[in-house]
């Protein structure tokens, strides 16, 4: 059994001493007079120092090894020290076993550590059958059992019996699984879900492949087929299933694995152990399917009123190179009426004579209508009235929306058209509610009303209430209850309650006081301090920063870096001086040193690793990275395509890569090298293009960047040149809702404290979010001197303070509507920081918020107040743009090496499903982190052997030395991946031997 979840050499390792840090040496290894006073009982050397080695491990490990000679030579040398004996003192001890085990035995009593008896055991089974109800991995409740036992002062039981019972645990677990959801499963429920397993003739499919099958464009059609869904997920009562009896890491867990399990799989498994997994299949898809129906709904209407604005750009165009005749026409008009010295009475014949009546009547004739407030957009919208009625209702009739109190009459209108649906009636009643109506389109409808047209009324209504319906959804001013990404915003935040227990923590650790009297000064004085560094820039006045003879701010773009000649030259050595590697030995190695392989387990839990896994998921990450795709790589690498098919489908998921992720950048971080590049405090995230393949529900039109479509992957970099974090989002989005997300869900080492954004990534909402949080924004703006700038007092007094400086803060900021919301700000922030909301989801919601919210009014006006701080700070300080600019530009040499890497296909993304797509991004995220990280690891081996044959390498040089340019890895023809064979060409530790200087030039002998 053991060997079913670990390999012989892991098994033996569990058994046996592990390599040991400084901080547990010190921790574990430290002996008190106690401790001497214990061990000097048991006289002989030997026998006090193997005692010693088992006094200073069983709180280390939980349990003492067998080969207690063993133990790290580090830990023994210090204990030795301490005693005033020898290492060699230690030689043969434990041979007689009965003495180290009486040893044992007397620490344990002497440490008030106790056996695994009958009790402790019993108590452990209780531990671990409430784990396997969270997590079905058997490898994580082992280790979470062994710390389990190690705070409650247990001896570990031996590797096998610990296995034993885990495999126990979890047979228990799937039993009290089905016991929990067992009055669920009436016999018609059992048959339902059972019926989801059966090929229906018309689908020509089973419902659960069906049901698993997003849309893949926004459309009528693609919306009626989520309608579709969403009802028969409400057939099965699917929307009401109450599974809350499941810990959400189960629930989580069971529907992993259903949406991974054919039809024919789960007919294969076990009533018990398949009902509970279509239950929760079917719970999540009943939202997830309500989600994607009102997301499709949003996307088709505003793919519609996109259309009508494009048509009205290209009739606006026309209609203005029609009237150039009658403008031409009216500056000859124009002088002779303005001239007072031709009389009234001679100017009509003046204008017929010099201009002409064939002219003049040519020009009454083309004269064109008056354009309406919006110039004709709603009218154009209209010309979509019957393409909108093909989804429109059927989705107010499958959803249900409600709202606040200013969403009333919103609310009130749906329900109205939502009638007028059902009935088939054609006139909207008297005195339906229009206020939600934008002023520059109420014109429509009050000549409507005025001519009596009530079909046009009706068309004009309907459209500015599904309108007004988008835009509330986007803002959460209209919510849908049961949905996850359109709940109620208030869902997303800490309830009073929790956030009386998180409040002081939070402020203490972002270091603001909850009392906005106190917070106030303490911004005022950075306000100030930033001015003040800016009054004298600007008193210099022939700096890049300037004002001009108007008074007005101008910014000269900063003049290239100065990067030393010697670091090209350097880099140019350090290059030759690299091995040639393929990508897949890259990878190989890059295992070798980090592990990072091993993150990537099993989704249902299967624990057993074949020895040809390691090879698979490399040709895996390989084949999505460079966009070769599993048949190309099947074919490039010999391996066959159903297993790789096999192993990206239960392996490869965002998880998992996101650990394998982790594990890469925290290597990378820790490597000598690395500190030369930057110090891992600061980031920064942009947005690259790629061009996708077919229809895809994420990709759009974006003409500077695509022939077609297109997709965008927003990628957060640390000032290291690693990749932290990465999603795939619609081209045409604003970058500046996701710039939070990686920066508040950041798992490794990197100690981010502040973040760079181009334009793209910049709102006042970021600007204070960001400040809530305890980060600093550090963008890049362009057009800067046009922003507003504000100030917290009245505009003479900082005139008066600031003559340059003060005229630029045109507006004053709202501190009373701050302070009356600062509370509530700190709870938007903390509920983020601690992850009770997804930062993306809640910046989107307040940046499309209307005046009339006042949480999001509050935040935009301590964000300006935010930002003039920054644009300060930033015109003041040469160094800090340059240190902004330098990491911008480590995104785009990354950029660069992502387009490298990705070059198959064209380098189209043709997976069309969102999910696959962002795990297809998270590969080239791995696989370009592994490439910074090798180039790193050896471009630190290559200087550190120029340093020994007495070169001097400045510091300073290798700064500006990147690790995403590299000529020596080959990532193109054909890939052969064979594990242990690259494995065997690495020295002891783990590096393939440095060229020399006069060797071939990088790239030969790939």
């Amino acid at each position: 059994m053991a060997t079913r979840v670990f390999s012989d050499e892991e098994l033996e390792g569990l058994r046996s001493f592990p390599a040991i840090g400084k901080d547990e040496l010190i921790r574990y290894f430290t002996l008190t007079p106690a401790d001497e006073a214990f061990l000097r009982k048991f006289r002989r050397s030997q026998n006090v120092l193997g005692a010693a080695v088992q006094l200073s491990t069983l709180p280390w490990l939980g349990f003492v090894p067998d080969d207690v000679p063993a133990a790290p030579p580090a830990a023994v040398g210090r204990l030795t020290r301490q005693l005033g004996l020898a290492v060699a003192d230690l030689a043969g001890y434990g041979e007689r076993e009965q003495t180290r085990t009486d040893h044992l035995r007397q620490v344990a009593e002497f440490l008030s550590w106790k056996p695994a008896k009958a009790l402790e055991l019993k108590e452990l089974d209780e531990f671990l059958l409430a784990r396997a109800m969270e997590h079905d991995s058997p490898s994580l409740l082992f280790r979470l059992g062994c710390e389990y036992l190690r705070a409650a002062k247990v001896i570990r039981p031996g590797v096998v019996s610990l296995l034993e019972k885990v495999a126990t645990a979890r047979e228990a677990a799937e039993r009290e699984t089905h016991a929990r959801v067992a009055h669920l499963l009436n016999p018609e429920q059992a048959r339902g879900l059972d019926g989801l397993l059966v090929v229906d003739p018309q689908l020509r499919s089973s419902r659960l492949h069906w049901l698993g099958t997003g849309p893949v464009q926004a459309s009528p059609n693609s919306v009626g087929g989520e309608v579709d869904k969403l009802r028969f997920l409400r057939g099965l009562d699917a929307d009401t299933l109450d599974l809350s009896a499941l810990p959400a890491e189960r629930r989580r867990h069971l529907a992993q694995i259903g949406r991974r399990l054919t039809a024919q799989a789960l007919v294969r498994r076990e009533p018990n152990r398949r009902h509970p997994i279509l239950l929760t299949l079917l719970a999540q898809s009943a939202v997830d399917v309500l989600d994607s129906v009102v997301q499709l709904f949003d996307q088709t209407l505003s793919g519609s009123e996109s259309r009508a604005r494009i048509k009205l750009r290209d009739e606006l165009a026309e209609r203005a190179k029609l009237s150039e005749g009658r403008l031409a026409l009216l500056d000859e008009i124009l002088p002779v009426l303005a001239d007072v010295g031709i009389a009234d009475e001679e100017v009509g014949a003046l204008l017929r004579e010099k201009i002409g009546m064939d002219r003049i009547r040519a020009a009454h004739a083309g004269a064109t209508i008056r354009l309406p407030k919006d110039h004709g957009h709603l009218a154009l919208l209209a010309g979509s009235y019957s393409y909108i009625r093909q989804f429109a209702p059927k989705v107010l009739a499958a959803v249900r929306f409600a709202g606040g109190t200013d969403a009333k009459p919103l609310i009130e209108a749906l329900t109205i058209l939502r009638e007028l649906n059902a009935t088939g009636a054609r006139n909207v009643p008297a005195g339906a509610p229009t206020v939600f109506v934008p002023s520059r389109w109420q014109g429509y409808l009050d000549e409507a009303a005025a001519k009596g047209d009530a079909t046009a009324y009706r068309h004009y209504w309907e459209l500015c209430t599904l309108l007004a319906l988008r835009d509330g959804l986007r803002s959460g001013d209209v919510y849908v209850p049961g949905s996850r990404r359109y709940d109620n915003p208030a869902a997303y935040l800490f309830k009073p309650a929790q956030w009386e227990e998180h409040r002081a923590e939070f402020c203490r650790l972002v270091g603001k006081s909850p009392d906005f009297s106190e917070a106030l000064p303490l911004v005022m004085d950075e306000l100030d301090e930033a001015l003040g560094d800016l009054e004298d820039t600007l008193k210099r006045g022939d700096g890049p920063v300037r004002l001009n003879d108007d008074g007005e701010l101008v910014i000269s773009p900063l003049t290239a870096e100065d990067i030393p000649s010697e670091a090209e030259e350097l880099h140019a050595e350090l290059e030759r001086m690299l091995p040639n590697v393929p990508i897949a030995s890259l990878l190989v190695e890059m295992d070798r040193h980090t592990g990072f392989l091993d993150c990537f387990t099993h989704a249902g839990g299967k624990q057993t690793r074949s020895p040809q896994l390691k090879r698979n998921l490399i040709a895996c990450l390989i084949g999505l990275s460079t966009n070769l795709g599993l048949h190309g790589m099947a074919a490039s690498c010999g391996i066959p395509y159903d297993v790789l098919a096999w192993t990206a489908e239960w392996y490869i998921r965002e998880e998992t890569l996101r650990e394998a992720n982790i594990c890469l950048v925290n290597y990378h971080h820790k490597l000598p090298m690395t500190a030369m590049f930057g110090s891992g405090t600061l980031s920064s995230s942009d947005g690259q293009r790629f061009p996708t393949r077919g229809k895809s529900i994420t990709a759009r039109h974006l003409n500077k960047y695509f022939v077609s479509e297109g997709i965008s992957t927003y990628t957060h970099v640390s000032d290291q040149h690693s990749t932290f974090g990465t999603k795939v989002i619609v081209a045409t989005h604003r970058e500046a809702h996701y710039v939070l997300d990686e920066i508040l869900g950041n798992a490794t080492d990197l100690p981010i404290t502040e973040h760079a954004t181009d334009t793209h990534g910049v709102t006042l909402v970021n600007f204070g979010l960001f400040d809530l949080v305890g980060k600093q924004l550090s963008p890049r703006i362009r057009d800067l001197g046009k922003i507003t700038l504000y100030r917290t007092g009245a505009k003479a007094e900082y005139e008066d303070r600031f003559p340059k400086a003060g005229p630029l803060l045109t507006k004053k900021a709202n501190l009373d509507l701050v302070a009356a919301h600062w509370d509530d700000l700190l709870r938007l922030a903390g509920s983020l920081k601690y992850g009770h909301a997804t930062a993306s989801l809640i910046v989107g919601k307040l940046s499309a918020s209307s005046r009339q919210n006042a949480l999001a009014a509050a935040l935009k006006e301590y964000g300006a107040i935010r930002r003039t701080i920054y644009a300060a700070k930033y015109l003041s300080d040469e160094g800090y743009r340059r240190k902004i600019a330098r990491q911008l530009n480590k995104g785009e040499s990354l950029h660069a090496l992502r387009r490298q890497l990705h070059y198959a296909r064209e380098g189209k993304v043709a997976r069309r499903q969102p999910e696959q797509q962002n795990e297809q991004a998270w590969c080239l995220t791995v696989v370009t982190n592994a490439v910074v990280c090798w180039h790193t690891e050896y471009m630190g081996l290559a200087v550190g052997e120029l340093r020994t044959v007495g070169r001097e390498v400045d510091a300073e040089v290798l700064a500006h030395i990147s690790p995403a340019r590299s000529s020596v890895v080959n990532y193109y023809g054909s890939i052969t991946v064979d594990y242990e064979h690259e494995l065997a060409q690495l020295d002891d530790q783990g590096h393939r031997p440095l060229r020399t200087v006069a060797m071939d030039e990088p790239g030969a002998g790939l």
